[in-house]
């Protein structure tokens, strides 16, 4: 298991980073926040792999989390491949994650699930870009989901997706390979970055509690306009405002 936890301290904040399949690597830190790299330590994901990524912001911390690369499921040859990620930021927390694509390649079969929990006044800002299959594919099989509750055990957000590039479902990613979201747990987006004439950008999902999805379909992770939407985003989560 790949674990990052931030803490505060009499100095900088005090992190404590297990490696996994995936390891940590600190980029910097100060008084109350951290930056983390994460860097695959071989090939993932294989047929089997269980890759499993705890996180853990301490009350009052930053934390910011940059991968490296993105990550490639590849053929399962029959034995399915998990990769879950397990969330918990502590009061006034914020945590700002911004992923790289997860491809999931001719043949792969995935589940995967986030499972997040926000304390009292904390922020969290998620990049998640999903990919069926790389150039010329048409992808595997992935089994996602991701709850997000507040530390009172409220529901923020209950998702599950069944994706299959060989099986395109309409109404889910039609004949789209890319589903990339940004997701803000915690505050209210600051201002709505998208243009509603451009008829592919991305669209925004207000949430009944503080928060909001922006989600994109495309062909090219490159191009679904996410990217900027997590940018006009971010000042929310450092800005440290009340989500009212």
């Amino acid at each position: 298991m790949t674990r990052i936890a931030v803490e505060r301290a009499a100095g900088p904040v005090r992190l404590h980073l297990a490696p996994g399949l995936l390891q940590p690597r600190l980029v910097s830190r100060d008084g109350t926040s951290a930056q983390v790299a994460l860097v695959a330590s071989g090939a993932t994901l294989l047929g089997g792999d269980e890759v499993a990524v705890d996180v853990e912001v301490g009350d009052g911390c930053t934390l910011g989390i940059e991968d490296v690369g993105g990550t490639v499921a590849y053929e399962s040859t029959g034995t399915p491949s998990r990769f879950d990620v397990h969330i918990r930021l502590g009061a006034g927390a914020r945590l700002t994650w911004r992923a790289h694509p997860f491809v999931v390649t001719d043949g792969a079969d995935v589940r995967r699930r986030t499972a997040i929990t926000l304390g009292e006044g904390a922020a969290l800002l998620l990049r998640e870009t999903l990919v069926l299959g790389r150039t010329g594919e048409r992808g595997g099989h992935l089994a996602t989901s991701l709850e997000a509750r507040g530390a009172d055990g409220v529901p923020l957000l209950i998702e599950h997706l069944d994706l299959d590039g060989a099986f395109p479902r309409p109404g889910v990613l039609g004949g789209h390979r890319v589903l990339d979201t940004a997701l803000l747990l915690g505050r209210r987006p600051p201002e709505d970055p998208v243009d509603h004439t451009d008829p592919v950008g991305p669209r925004v999902l207000h949430l009944e509690q503080p928060g909001a999805i922006g989600r994109a379909l495309g062909a090219s992770a490159h191009a679904t306009g996410v990217a900027a939407m997590m940018e006009a985003w971010a000042p929310a989560v450092g800005a440290g405002e009340d989500g009212a």
